[in-house]
């Protein structure tokens, strides 16, 4: 069974971190390019980071770039995302997902091509 987790939301203050996990299990995480999504309710979806499988290669919305940061450990089938200085408008729930094929790099990932597995999310609430 293909399975992703969140992990490691939670309620923060402004200007405070937070790192989120996201544990793997029925899928060749080692071969894949992951990524971190989020979505508020009424919004759409929107891509945060993604992360080749090898976690040379990375990609990051203008939003969250320089303030964020996604790694992985393939000996654990686990990704991450550190999040610092966190602002109010990063409140919402963040989801990993995987790319669907090994062939989808962080950019496809970004674009939200073809991604079928997803975790059920976890809350991120910064008070200000």
């Amino acid at each position: 069974q293909q399975q992703l987790v969140e992990s490691g939301g939670g309620l923060v203050q402004a200007g405070g971190s937070l790192r989120l996990s996201c544990g793997a299990s029925g899928i060749k995480f080692g071969i894949l390019t992951m990524g971190w999504f989020r979505q508020a309710p009424g919004k759409e979806r929107e891509s945060v980071a993604a992360i080749d499988w090898r976690g040379d290669s990375t990609s990051y919305s203008d939003s969250v770039k320089g303030r964020f940061t996604i790694s992985r450990d393939n000996a654990k089938n686990t990704m991450y995302l550190e999040m610092k200085s966190l602002k109010s408008e990063d409140t919402t729930v963040y989801y990993c997902t995987a790319a669907s094929t090994p062939v989808d790099g962080p950019g496809d990932v970004m674009r939200g091509r073809d991604l079928e597995i997803w975790g059920q999310g976890t809350l991120v609430t910064v008070s200000s």
